[in-house]
Formats: C-alpha cells, structure tokens, sequence
C-alpha cells in the first residue's frame, strides 16, 4: 500500500507540474505578441513621417502636428497592453491554481468510483501451502471447479485440471470425461495428450493398449523430448513385449534425467530388464523365484471394520496395492484376494509390479490400501468401501489397515 501511494502521488504530481508550468512561465509567448506587433507598426510609421518630411510631401508643422498623434496613440496602446498582460497574467495564475487542485482530486475520485480502495488496506496474505489442504477442502475446490466448467466449457485449461483434480480424487471415470473435453478444445497440446492417455490407462486397470498408446504417439509427434509421454510410451512398449522399443523410448528419456534421481534409478531397472528380454537371458516367467529382499517389501494386516461388515459380501473382491506417496499414482504392487479371506495377513513385493521400472522398491515413500470392489475392477467406484495407510517406507513390517470408510 505505501509504494503504491507513493508511485501515485508521484505520478499525478508529474501530470500537474507538466501543466501547471508553462502557464505561470512567463515567456516570449501569445502574450506579448500584440505589443511587438505594435511595436514594429509604430516604428514603420515614424520612419514614413521622416521620410515624407525629407521629401517635402510633408511640411514642418503638418510633420509635428502628426507625429504627436502618433506618439499620443503609442502611448495608449502601451498602457492597454500592459493592462491586458496583466490580466492574462492574473488568469494564468487562476488556470494553473485550477489545474493544480482539480486534477489530483479528480484522479482520485475517480479511482475511489472505478478501481479497489478496499485492497490498499486489505491485509497481505501468504501464499496457500498446498500441503495444508484437506481432503474435504480439496474435494470442494473441484466442485467449484467443476461449477465453474459448466458455464465456460470452452476453456481447455480448465478441463484439464478439472481432469487432473478428478484423476487425484481417483475418480477416473470423471477425470477421462473432463480430459477428454480439453483434448477437443486443444487437439495439439501434447500436455492434454498425455494426462489423457495416463488417465484413460488408469481407468483401464493401468492398461496402455489401445488409444492410451495413440495418444502418446500423437503427443511424441509434437513434442518428442516429453519426459512423461516417453516414460508411458516405453511403459507400453514393454507391456505389448516391444522391448527394443521401450529401451529406445527410455534411453532418450535418461539423458535428462540425473542417474541418482528416483526416475534415473527406475529407468535403469527397465531398462537393463528390457535389454536382457530383448537378448533371451531373462525368461518371461521365472521357474525358481528366489524371495524378495525384505527390505524391497511391505507386510501388515488388512481388517474390515465391524460397522461396514454387513455392506460387504464373502466373494466381493478385496485389492490391496502400494502406490508412490508423490508423483504418479498408478499402483507399485497388487494383490486381489476377497473378503471372506480378511483379516488378512499380506506382503507386497517387487514381483508384483505393473510396470517394469516402476517397483516398490524403486520410491522412497509409498501409502498401502485396501478396498472392497463390488464390481470387481480395480478402479474405485461408488459404493466401495475403502482403508489407506499412512506414508510408510519400503521395508515396513505390521502395517495395519483398517477398511472404514465408503467410497462416494
């Protein structure tokens, strides 16, 4: 507020002094042209009684009689003149005492009817720490979001953080709509392509087949150097068994990267795996499968909570899964087992990745939950029934996870 004060001030003070200034000079201006005019007139004239004098066309007595009519007449234009000056003077003065004190009152008049008085006093706020934000308040901010879409659906921006704000809550189907939406509107933005594609393989049990892999083609087109199109384009390259395709895909995408990065370390495990598939020395399925490190596992228990027991049925289908506490949320590990089975005692390893290059033991931090999916698909829908765990690391043992709550 004081800058701002001082900037205006400073600048009206500019605008009046601009103004005010060559009113009170008082130079060789429109004044006092007249009376040089008439000046010169009467200096021509004396000049022609001289002359008339000299030639005779003029005697003695007809030479004073007119020359003293002359000088009579200067000398009431002089004293006119000085009297006119004066009064032009005088309203010089007035004009540039009127400039002086309409134009800041004006302007601030002005600025008190048309821009914000309130926010010179408004106290400063500091920035919003996203991390502070609960989930409720994050799932009211998309409503409004959503609100907001409707009456500007032409806005590609919009729909897709609407789309990504829906693919954070995990409602995929919600999500696909809105980016799907941004993609009509921004049909070359690779940005919108690939959230698009990550999206759509999302709501497909995290299946890239089909046009989750056109979409990032489209996207590589435009923009071939995309760090997230070439990580799911090489992810679905190994998923359909094109392995010289992934390591292509990943090798581009690793000189950006910093080797001792998460994603650094995640792209050398594709890709060595990749590379040893391509050359015949790793089987599709392993005959001996040696026992996961421990310290590459997460184990605990999955419980239902009493006063959900009756929502749920023996044969519905329970998944418990590890995911990244950051970055994308596409599940580490999987395992399906059913309600009649719980409590349950489990263990999530590297064996049961979705995605090579992207294991359990390839993050720092993960969150394990469970859900009760009536439909049986791993994607949440309503009427589910949910638990989560808080942020673990790898290697954690006697993780407890309690399913209480209904997914809505």
């Amino acid at each position: 507020m004081t800058w701002f004060a001082i900037i205006a001030i400073a600048l009206t003070g500019a605008a009046v002094l601009f103004l005010v200034l060559p009113l009170l000079r008082p130079g060789r201006g429109a004044l006092e042209s007249p009376r040089e005019v008439n000046a010169l007139v009467y200096r021509d004239q004396f000049k022609e009684l001289e002359r008339d004098l000299e030639t005779g066309t003029l005697t003695s007595e007809q030479y004073t009689h007119a020359r003293a009519e002359l000088e009579r007449r200067l000398l009431d234009d002089v004293e006119g003149g000085a009297q006119g000056t004066t009064r032009a003077s005088g309203s010089a003065r007035r004009t540039a005492l009127a400039v002086a004190v309409v134009l800041p009152v004006s302007a601030a008049l002005l600025y008190w009817y048309l821009g914000n008085p309130q926010a010179l006093t408004a106290p400063k706020h500091a920035p919003v720490d996203a991390s502070s934000i609960s989930v409720d308040q994050f799932k009211q901010m998309t409503e409004k979001l959503a609100a907001r879409m409707q009456s500007k659906p032409d806005d590609p921006v919009g729909w897709m953080m609407l789309g990504r704000a829906y693919k954070a809550l995990e409602r995929y189907p919600d999500a696909v709509e809105a980016l799907q939406h941004a993609e009509k509107l921004a049909p070359g933005n690779p940005e919108v392509l690939v959230e698009y594609a990550e999206t759509l393989a999302l709501n497909r049990a995290g299946t890239l087949e089909g046009e989750p892999t056109r979409l990032l083609d489209r996207a590589l087109k435009i923009s071939p150097d995309d760090q997230k199109a070439l990580t799911l384009a090489g992810t679905a390259a190994f998923g359909r068994k094109d392995y010289a395709a992934a390591v292509r895909y990943w090798e581009r995408l690793k000189t950006s990267v910093p080797a001792d990065s998460e994603l650094g370390r995640a792209l050398s495990s594709g890709i060595a795996q990749a590379r040893a598939r391509v050359g015949g020395k790793v089987p599709e399925v392993s005959q001996a499968p040696r026992r996961p490190d421990a310290a590459k596992t997460v184990s605990g228990m999955v419980r239902l909570s009493p006063a959900l027991a009756a929502s749920a049925a023996p044969d519905d289908a329970v998944f418990v899964f590890a995911r990244a506490a950051e970055g994308p949320r596409m599940p580490l590990a999987v395992l399906r087992k059913q309600v009649k089975d719980l409590p349950l005692r489990f263990e999530l390893n590297d064996s049961m990745a979705m995605t090579p290059g992207r294991e359990l033991s390839s993050v720092e931090r993960v969150v394990v939950g469970a859900r009760v999916s009536k439909s049986g698909t791993a994607m949440p829908q309503a009427g589910d029934l949910e638990g989560a765990s808080q942020v673990i690391q790898p290697g954690a043992r006697g993780v407890l996870i309690t399913i209480d709550s209904a997914v809505r």
